[in-house]
């Protein structure tokens, strides 16, 4: 869509005025206005696929979770084995039918006039039913609550209100080759390791949104603490350089999704004492199984994953990364003070709550056959560097609010971001998966993808 042809924001400017294509800038205006904000509710939160949590939070008929869909609240809950999320606004009189966060239930009913729903959102009644109190106007089949649609991978809930738009499949593209070396790897699928962690930041959900998008290079000034006390080493054996690990392959995707895969090989290297380039695919993977699985795991991986897979997950599997519009995860390796290994398993949705305000919502996973003793060591580990008052993400959460306040100076918000540090290498040779894929130190294009797309669905008609 052309800059005059697009729709004119209070001030006479376009969504394209404020990203340059060519330069690739972002006017840091996009993080604070509200006007951008309300436009966004509709071209991304009301079109692409959204994460609302994991099916092992309702396990049985009855129980639902609710969570938010941009600025709209759903009840996302289990009904004759089958997830279905419904609007959570009552279509008598706009009251919301739940306020919990959690429960079960068969039968949702507004406390305000009485109406009533099953799990699946089917309209049942209302009180008094021989005075008809929900009208002869419209049928019953009619005053159900709006569904939206909805898909399971991995275990996990995403929905949409894009009835008839793209498929989940469809919206991942190449990046499914990628997410399902994390997600569909194992026998028996990862688990909640109980319910999510939320707080709320006074940013706007793009400044967390664009860091997920693989933003690998922040870590070495914001997050320098864990080269020092994390037990990342150089070469030559001394401690507090992390540069090493900003080495790897970087997956970008037209659809703004981004993986960062880190080489495994010094970790390796380490946990042996051999070169990794002699040992099998199988031998490396034992040495140094995912997170969250053992050595005897890699017959569950062999089994869901193809050869080229396996390949990639023992040489530089996905570790940190996102999901387009607001989703962070991090599947990551961290040495402990023995010489072992320990992995994290993560998922953060960074939900909008208003120009300058998110919610943080933070999922702790295992695998649902992680030993006893592994998963306590992960579920600490990951809320000590990944929970609400995780080391790590005290430093993130920190950022991003005075981003967000730069954003509203009458200077500031004319300043851009810049997306410059530009991959000219491609492929590692002999990599074995698809996509946009660049080999070397870590740079701005995962993120630049990420704007691009924002781009394209905000101006699109």
């Amino acid at each position: 869509m052309s800059a005059n042809t697009e729709r004119k924001l209070a001030d006479g400017s376009t969504i394209s005025d404020l990203i340059d294509l060519e330069r690739r800038e972002v006017q840091l205006r996009t993080l604070a206005d509200r006007e951008i904000y309300e436009i966004e509710q509709d071209k991304i939160f009301g079109k692409t696929w959204l994460l609302l949590g994991h099916e092992s939070e309702i396990p049985d008929d009855g129980n639902f979770i609710q969570r938010f869909m941009g600025d709209d609240s759903v009840i996302v809950a289990r009904h004759k084995g089958e997830v279905f999320v419904s609007l959570n606004v009552c279509p008598h009189r706009g009251m919301k039918i739940t306020t919990q966060d959690a429960g079960s239930t068969s039968i949702h009913k507004c406390i305000y006039h009485g109406w009533a729903f099953r799990s699946n959102g089917e309209f049942l009644g209302s009180p008094v039913a021989d005075q008809c109190m929900h009208g002869k106007i419209r049928g019953k089949d009619e005053l159900g609550l709006q569904q939206a649609r909805v898909t399971l991978y991995g275990g996990l809930i995403f929905a949409t209100w894009n009835i008839d738009g793209p498929s989940f499949e469809d919206f991942l593209g190449d990046a499914k080759w990628y997410y399902d070396m994390l997600f569909c790897r194992s026998d028996g699928g990862m688990v909640v390791a109980g319910p999510p962690q939320r707080f709320v930041v006074r940013a706007n959900w793009k400044a967390a949104g664009e860091q997920s998008a693989a933003d690998g290079f922040h870590t070495l000034m914001l997050h320098r603490w864990l080269g020092e006390v994390g037990n990342y080493k150089k070469d030559d054996g001394e401690s507090g350089d992390l540069t090493p690990e900003m080495f790897g392959a970087e997956v970008s995707s037209p659809h703004g999704h981004a993986l960062r895969c880190i080489d495994l090989n010094r970790k390796i290297r380490r946990l042996t004492g051999k070169d990794p380039e002699e040992l099998s695919v199988e031998e490396k993977l034992r040495v140094l199984p995912p997170p969250g699985m053992t050595a005897d795991a890699f017959t569950q991986l062999k089994k869901n994953l193809s050869p080229e897979q396996l390949e990639a997950m023992a040489w530089m599997p996905p570790q940190v990364g996102g999901m387009f519009p607001n989703v962070l995860f991090g599947f990551v390796y961290i040495p402990q003070a023995d010489g072992s290994v320990v992995g994290s398993m993560t998922l953060h949705a960074y939900v909008p709550k208003g120009p300058d305000k998110l919610e943080f919502i933070n999922w702790i996973f295992v695998e649902k056959d992680t030993p006893p003793e592994l998963r306590e060591k992960m579920v600490m580990q990951t809320i000590q560097l990944f929970g609400t008052s995780g080391m790590v993400e005290q430093d993130d959460s920190d950022t991003w609010p005075h981003m967000t306040l730069t954003a509203k100076g009458p200077q500031g918000r004319h300043s851009t971001m810049k997306y410059q540090a530009i991959y000219e290498t491609g492929k590692p040779e002999g990599w074995p998966g698809p996509g946009i894929v660049n080999e070397g130190f870590t740079k701005d294009d995962t993120q630049w993808h990420w704007w691009k797309y924002w781009h394209a669905l905000m101006t699109a008609e």
